[in-house]
């Protein structure tokens, strides 16, 4: 580039005056120099000093940053919508749950792990739903539309990320940091694989894009998830999706939807907010009904 050339470039007027960031911390790097001013924690930039990042006063921040990463990177891949899925972290798959059965120790345990093991048809339902969902891939606008998301644990949301890659589909997964170890299933798309410390901004980002949500059985964890989806839909605060209620004779066990109507702490027509499905093709034809998809 000749001189001319080079001074025309410079004085476009789209050009960027300031350096980015990386730019900057590359200059420090760049020129070391060993001063006790300069070893000091209070020289380091401040996006680059983590123990400053984590003071209790940068809360505020370290929020904003778990809602913006998942955004832009979501965005960058192409996603418009997802195809949510909670449930279970226990539940095992029917290849697993005779396995369960033998390993309990006491007949008490053994009752639970038979019950466990008689919802493991509902992890071959998930894995099924998300496959049908990631074959039958709809494309919008150049967007990807029910991108399967889970949480991207064990069990249910395994089963859910496992049948979108049976379909060759890239699927999401929102872990959480726990105190006990707790890391991403191996059919998570390592590109689309997220870790969060808030549970707030997790269960945002879960409905964020989500345009169907299948619930399966599942506890505390889902309970909140589910209970939380209820509560926006019919507040007003979100636009009714569909809600897929897989195992009516587990949910009605431990939830009896139509006392709370009865007792009238809910309205009788909040009791179609969700829709009883077994299948995953009868959920499958729920989406398809609602948006009016072939």
């Amino acid at each position: 580039m000749s001189k001319k050339d080079e001074t025309g470039a410079n004085q476009r007027l789209s050009r960027h005056r300031f350096y980015k960031a990386d730019q900057e911390a590359s200059f420090v790097d760049a020129h070391p120099t060993q001063t006790a001013q300069t070893q000091s924690p209070s020289y380091r930039l401040a996006y680059r000093d983590v123990d400053f990042l984590l003071r209790d006063e940068l809360r505020p921040v370290r929020f904003q940053l778990e809602l913006l990463k998942p955004e832009m990177l979501l965005d960058e891949a192409g996603i418009g919508s997802t195809l949510v899925c909670y449930g279970s972290a226990r539940i095992p798959s029917p290849e697993k749950a005779q396995g369960l059965i033998d390993a309990a120790e006491t007949p008490e345990r053994r009752a639970v792990a038979e019950r466990l093991a008689a919802n493991a048809r509902y992890y071959e339902e998930a894995r099924e739903l998300a496959r049908i969902a990631s074959t039958r891939a709809v494309v919008e606008k150049g967007m990807r539309q029910f991108v399967v998301c889970s949480g991207g644990g064990p069990s249910i949301m395994e089963a859910a990320n496992r049948g979108a890659a049976d379909a060759g589909a890239e699927t999401i997964g929102l872990n959480i940091v726990l105190p006990h170890e707790q890391a991403p299933n191996t059919y998570v798309t390592p590109r689309l694989a997220f870790q969060f410390h808030y549970f707030a901004l997790r269960k945002m980002h879960f409905l964020l894009r989500a345009r169907a949500v299948a619930v399966f059985p599942g506890g505390f964890g889902t309970l909140d998830e589910f209970m939380e989806l209820l509560t926006l839909i019919q507040t007003g605060k979100m636009k009714p999706i569909p809600i897929l209620l897989f195992g009516r004779e587990f949910w009605t066990r431990v939830i009896n939807f139509e006392a709370l109507a009865e007792e009238g702490v809910i309205n009788p027509a909040d009791l179609n907010l969700f829709t009883w499905v077994e299948s995953a093709e009868e959920g499958w034809a729920v989406i398809q009904k609602f948006y009016g998809l072939r």
